[in-house]
């Protein structure tokens, strides 16, 4: 069975649970940094350094979470955005680029949600009012919260228009990109949740599947993994014929993986 390639840009984070995440959806994952420690050291097998990234050698394009944005990108001051790496943020804009202009799969998450709304012209609430429902603390395992989705999006094909997930973040989509449309909201607070391009086979959901599944399986959210096999599906198959086919044919068993 071909496996689909997937770029993965990121400097200085443990990648381990998207690593084994992404291979149990059946694909591929190729960690994309630059020369930092990963890369000198070799610390994963994954890493190849940006140096030597070419978009057309992949099938899609995952963009992880991790720490803040810096407000300039979208043309604000900072006024509570935490954990800024401008490095990382040119990077992983860098290479989302690539596949853009290549109309290749994009699946972003938690952070990578939120860069796709950047990069296209959006900006972002810098600290929520409600953060309090969305992050953890130091040390504490994952929120978990209700979801409500538009019955046609892509997520309510995978868990109906109602379902729980987990959270762990305190910034949010604020004003929407160009050709992006939210797809489910948090019902308390309307910060949005899940969202997909119009024009592109590009996705994203402010949670993190990858902690959502196998070992990290949780008994309060949903199962995470079929985020990724949609995600796989979409790598390995004409995007168009996929969001018009839905995700009964992929996902029969959805709940039980």
């Amino acid at each position: 069975m071909y496996r689909p390639r997937i770029a993965v840009p990121e400097i200085d984070q443990d990648m381990t649970n998207y690593v084994r995440a992404i291979f149990a959806a059946g694909m591929e994952p190729v960690l994309i940094s630059i020369q930092r420690e990963q890369v000198r050291k070799k610390y994963q097998k994954e890493y190849l350094d940006y140096s030597e990234f070419k978009a057309e050698n992949y099938d899609g394009l995952l963009i992880p979470g991790g720490g803040d944005i810096n407000p300039k990108r979208y043309g604000k001051e900072n006024l509570g955005s935490q954990w800024i790496m401008d490095d990382l943020d040119q990077l992983q804009l860098d290479v989302l680029d690539a596949f853009v202009r290549r109309e290749k799969p994009v699946l972003g998450i938690c952070r990578g949600h939120q860069l796709i709304n950047v990069y296209f012209g959006g900006t972002l609430i810098q600290d929520l009012p409600t953060a309090a429902r969305h992050a953890h603390g130091i040390g504490e395992p994952d929120r978990a919260h209700e979801s409500r989705c538009e019955s046609s999006s892509w997520t309510a094909m995978l868990y109906g228009r109602e379902f729980v997930h987990n959270s762990a973040h305190h910034q949010a989509v604020d004003c929407l990109g160009e050709d992006l449309v939210i797809d489910g909201r948090c019902p308390q607070d309307g910060v949005p949740e899940e969202m997909h391009h119009t024009k592109l086979p590009v996705y994203s959901v402010q949670w993190h599947p990858e902690r959502m599944c196998l070992a990290y399986s949780r008994p309060d959210t949903v199962n995470g993994l079929p985020v990724l096999q949609f995600f796989c599906r979409l790598c390995g198959e004409d995007p168009v014929a996929v969001r018009n086919a839905g995700c009964a044919n992929v996902l029969r068993d959805r709940m039980g993986l």
